[in-house]
């Protein structure tokens, strides 16, 4: 889905996505593209098979160049997290110890948390085929593990990097519901404005000998104007509605000299 807008300010920083002997540089430039998705921007590797830089993960990335020129390559796991004072190791099966194990939403509160108190923290992802060993979900603090289909429970590792980034991100929003844009501003419509739309339907329709008596009249005219008033309008829509009605005019009686103005739908000139 196509969105990214070069205007605004990149976001940084967040936790650091260490990437274990990642093999294909597809899947590391993915990973690059869902941490900037997302506001992160530490991309660790760990002796990745294909050497590093890799054109394919360039390619890859879609633009997320500031996550791929600042990425650093590591020799050993134990370099990658020297720096680290709290680590979770992401894992889809259970695991020999005693280590606590969270689910995404809670881990990427308790990462917003250790972020916003100082802490240097990170996110060790295994390779494609094996995922992590044990000794290396030992060097972690605690197990983050999706709610996924046992029965199918392999992510890439570009997946598993989207959802803890999107979990990260979420976790630094005022409210869960909150979104990227909401609908424009738009002015309601004066009630004047409403009153007139109705009076320009109803002489239309009572000219077209709509109403059959006068009973029928008052139900057809209530319904309608309940119809009508439950969307809650704007000025512009109004608008649009009294010129789309008077061009109906115009076909019914060719010969009248519609107002000046009526005509007109408020489309953009």
């Amino acid at each position: 889905m196509a969105g990214t807008d070069r205007k605004r300010e990149i976001m940084t920083g967040g936790p650091a996505i260490i990437l274990v002997e990642p093999q294909l540089g597809e899947n590391i430039g993915m990973v690059a593209r869902a941490m900037a998705n997302f506001g992160l921007s530490n991309l660790r590797i760990v002796n990745p098979r294909d050497g590093w830089p890799n054109e394919k993960a360039i390619s890859a990335a879609a633009r997320a160049d500031h996550v791929i020129e600042g990425a650093i390559v590591f020799a050993t796991l134990e370099a990658a997290l020297a720096d680290l004072s709290f680590v979770y190791a992401t894992t889809a099966r259970p695991r020999d110890g005693h280590k606590p194990v969270k689910g995404p939403v809670e881990a990427g509160e308790i990462l917003r948390g250790r972020e916003n108190s100082g802490e240097r923290t990170g996110i060790l992802f295994g390779r494609e085929r094996i995922g992590l060993r044990n000794w290396e979900v030992g060097l972690a603090d605690e197990i983050v593990t999706f709610p996924v289909n046992p029965a199918y429970a392999s992510l890439n590792i570009a997946q598993a990097v989207l959802l803890m980034s999107y979990e990260w991100m979420k976790s630094g929003l005022a409210s869960p519901h909150q979104t990227a844009f909401d609908k424009p501003d738009v002015e309601p419509a004066a009630k004047a404005d409403l009153h007139g739309l109705f009076a320009q339907i109803e002489e239309g329709l009572e000219a077209r000998g709509y109403f059959r008596s006068e009973t029928k009249k008052m139900k057809a005219v209530d319904n309608l104007r309940a119809v009508l008033t439950r969307p809650g309008f704007s000025t512009d829509e109004i608008n649009v509605l009294r010129g789309l009605f008077a061009s109906f005019d115009r076909f019914a009686r060719p010969g009248q000299r519609l107002p000046a103005g009526d005509g007109e739908t408020g489309d953009d000139e």
